[in-house]
């Protein structure tokens, strides 16, 4: 079991690499999105959801972006998780085939909003 010292601590780290910023930016960063409260929520919640070792870090960024672009609507919210995608080992093939697999169970509207997302976030066409 994680204590609260290392859950804040693992949710911190979680974010500050999401985000691209320093562990120590986190609470302010996500405070002027959401507030303080939800903000220490998020924090709390990103360790466990982020730090465990049962799936690798690549088949969550895959699951949080299918659920994502499952939800519609969340444009902003896919782009920083597209390039943490990359980071943690996602190709730009595996994206797309996201998308294309996803048009088939959420409708080619949604899917196709986020291939549009994925595909500017990589650098357009062929970036």
């Amino acid at each position: 079991m994680v204590d609260a010292d290392e859950r804040w601590t693992r949710g911190l780290e979680a974010y500050a690499s999401q985000f691209g910023i320093p562990e120590t930016a986190v609470l302010g960063h996500l405070s002027g999105l959401v507030g303080e409260r939800m903000a220490e929520e998020a924090i709390r919640a990103a360790a466990g959801a982020w730090t465990d070792d049962v799936l690798s870090l690549r088949d969550r960024s895959l699951i949080v972006l299918a659920a994502l672009a499952t939800q519609g609507g969340l444009e902003e919210r896919m782009r920083p998780h597209v390039r943490w995608a990359l980071e943690h080992g996602a190709t730009r093939e595996e994206l797309e085939a996201m998308t294309a697999l996803l048009a088939v169970y959420i409708g080619y509207a949604r899917a196709s909003v986020a291939a549009e997302v994925i595909r500017e976030a990589l650098g357009g066409v062929g970036g």
